[in-house]
This record gives structure tokens, C-alpha cells and sequence, in this order.
């Protein structure tokens, strides 16, 4: 299962099959305008937990719009690969797999912020309480437990081997590996893996048992950052600019309605969302929830956190040096919203 040097350089590399397979993608409709745009959003859910779209369905937020859930996912670049393509209407994922799928011709526009790292909602890097492991070197020959591969967790390891003074070569030792996040606790507690990146409810819960410890986080990293967007097509957009603006806005409101809401409430709200729909879902760690992470007003965009990655991703040679145009990759157009300080300021 150990992943090879090789094998990271291909940072992402599926999401280059998105660039030949949109040309054969096709929307929710063949709608154009007016009334004759869709009413309904494709979309893959997460087990567990309730995502913002969920969220502002139930408060009421999508007006006339129903979101239709075609399964659960646990991967970002997969998600967005498969909005790129048509299957679901939207997706979203970090923001560094974004830059990558429209850095391969993916026709596609990241239309708001859907979660970040704050002091309350951030990815942390957890060891055994009494391991070894206390450095970056340290995680030369380890694996290290995340839930897709090419996307945030990967990029934080990354970042922070890097910080560590490791060699792109002993950085290809370290083996990250994907473990379902419902699994990657027990595989952290029976050492089938020496490093567990555990996020969200999950991580609450896995803290609250003990026995393990941080090595580090996203947001000792890099601070409070929006950390991934939802993305339509351009297609999608073009022939549904009303329900387009009807869904980013709705996601917006919500992000606000949880930062404004009693934290109880929330929990209250998402653990009957969770008892409705009726997936035969474990409820009780809903009780951990803190936040979504975003760290602007309603959702909005500034570019700031893709153009980070794309720095990045140009640094790795994974993405040319003026392959993608930081304007081109997002909008705020529908999201109806009050603007941010910072969108306010960039002219967003």
C-alpha cells in the first residue's frame, strides 16, 4: 500500500482525465433560460455530516430549488472531477485540486468558499500519544492516514515536510495512504498507520477518547484561510444563471446562519437533518461540530486562496507558470450576498 516517490509527483494527476472527459459531459438540463432552467441539483453528500447545501435546504434558504443526492463521497478532487463531467450539478473541493482540474481545460468556475481552517474548524496531523514521531524527519518511512489522495491533507503534509528542510526525495518516502475517515482513528489506535489526519466531528471525538496527540495543523500552517469552493460548469451556469444565484447565495446565508446561531442549535439542526434523511447514520458525533472554517463574509471569493495554490502547484512543476489566470478560476456574480471587507477591497 506504500506510496512511491513517483506516485506523489502525480499530484492530482486523475483530474487530468477531466480534461477529456467534459467534452462528453451534459448537465442536469438542456435548459437555456428563464423558466425553463432546472429546479434540481445533483450532488454527493458526506456520511455524517451535513453539508452547507443540506443546511440551507432545510433552513428554507433554496427557495423553490430541491437538491437531489445521488450518493456520498469522500473525495474533493473525485466530487469536483464528477461535476466537471456532468454527473452532479456541483462539487466541491480543496482549493489546490480546483487549480488543477481547470489548470486541464476543465470548463469550470469556483462560485463560493465552502470550508476553511479557523481555531475551531482545521485538519490536524494526530501520532499515539507515546510515538516516536515529534518532527517532519521523523515521518520519513511512516504512513500517514487521509481521506484522498491530491487534495488539502496531502498538500498540508507537504507544506510541512517542506518546512522541515526534507529533500523532495525524502519527501517521496513518506507514504500517505487513504483510509475512509470513519476508519481512520481505529487504524491510528492499532498502528496499521503511524499518522492519522483527523478533521471536524472526528477529530473532537478521537480527542475526547485521549490517547493521541497533535504533530501539527492546517491552521498552525497557514492561519485562518478558506480552504475549498464548490464548483459549476460553465455550461451549467450559462444555461441556469437564476438557479445558479438561487444555490450560492442560499450556501452563503447558511454559512452565516451557523456562524450567528447558537452552537447548540446548529447541532440541533443538523442532527434532525441527519435523523430525516434516513442513510442509517451514527448521529452522536454531530455533538463535536464547531465550525465550517470560512473565513469570509457569506463565501465570497477573494482569490487570495487559489492563487496561493497555484503558486504552489507551479513550485512543485505540477501546473506551468501562466497556465491559470487566477481571474478566470472563480466568481462572485451569484452570489447575492453582502460583500466582505476583503472581497470589498480586491473588487470582488
Amino acid at each position: 500500500m506504500a506510496t512511491t516517490a513517483s506516485t506523489r509527483r502525480q499530484f492530482l494527476s486523475l483530474l487530468g482525465l477531466s480534461a477529456v472527459a467534459v467534452g462528453c459531459g451534459t448537465t442536469a438540463t438542456g435548459a437555456t433560460s428563464g423558466k425553463g432552467q432546472t429546479k434540481t441539483l445533483r450532488y454527493q453528500g458526506w456520511a455524517g455530516q451535513v453539508t452547507l447545501p443540506e443546511l440551507a435546504e432545510d433552513l428554507g434558504y433554496l427557495e423553490d430549488v430541491k437538491l437531489k443526492w445521488v450518493g456520498n463521497t469522500i473525495s474533493g478532487p473525485q466530487d469536483i472531477q464528477s461535476a466537471a463531467t456532468g454527473q452532479i450539478d456541483f462539487g466541491g473541493a480543496f482549493n489546490g485540486a480546483v487549480v488543477k482540474l481547470a489548470a486541464n481545460n476543465a470548463p469550470i468556475k469556483a462560485v463560493i468558499s465552502y470550508y476553511g481552517s479557523d481555531k475551531y474548524a482545521y485538519n490536524g496531523f494526530y501520532v499515539l500519544k507515546d510515538s516516536p514521531i515529534r518532527s517532519a524527519r521523523d515521518l520519513i518511512g511512516n504512513k500517514v492516514g487521509m481521506n484522498t489522495l491530491g487534495a488539502h491533507s496531502e498538500a498540508m503534509l507537504d507544506i510541512y515536510l517542506q518546512r522541515g528542510g526534507l529533500s523532495r526525495a525524502e519527501i517521496g518516502k513518506v507514504e500517505p495512504l487513504v483510509v475512509p475517515p470513519v476508519n481512520t482513528e481505529q487504524s491510528l489506535r492499532q498502528k496499521q498507520i503511524e499518522v492519522a489526519v483527523l478533521g471536524g466531528i472526528l477529530r473532537d471525538k478521537a480527542l475526547a477518547t485521549g490517547g493521541i496527540r497533535s504533530l501539527f495543523t492546517d491552521y498552525e500552517l497557514l492561519g485562518s484561510f478558506s480552504a475549498g469552493t464548490y464548483v459549476m460548469t460553465d455550461r451549467f451556469l450559462n444555461q441556469n444563471p437564476d438557479t445558479a444565484r438561487i444555490f450560492v447565495t442560499a450556501v452563503g446565508r447558511a454559512i452565516e446562519w451557523s456562524r450567528s446561531t447558537p452552537r447548540e442549535e446548529v447541532i440541533a439542526r443538523m442532527t434532525d437533518i441527519v435523523k430525516k434523511r434516513g442513510r442509517n447514520e451514527e448521529t452522536a458525533p454531530l455533538k463535536y461540530w464547531r465550525s465550517y472554517g470560512v473565513a469570509e463574509t457569506a463565501g465570497r471569493i477573494t482569490g487570495k486562496e487559489l492563487q496561493l495554490w497555484i503558486d504552489w502547484l507551479v513550485e512543485r512543476g505540477d501546473v506551468q507558470k501562466g497556465q491559470v489566470t487566477v481571474s478566470d478560476l472563480y466568481t462572485n456574480e451569484y452570489n447575492g450576498n453582502q460583500k466582505s471587507s476583503a472581497a470589498a477591497k480586491s473588487g470582488s
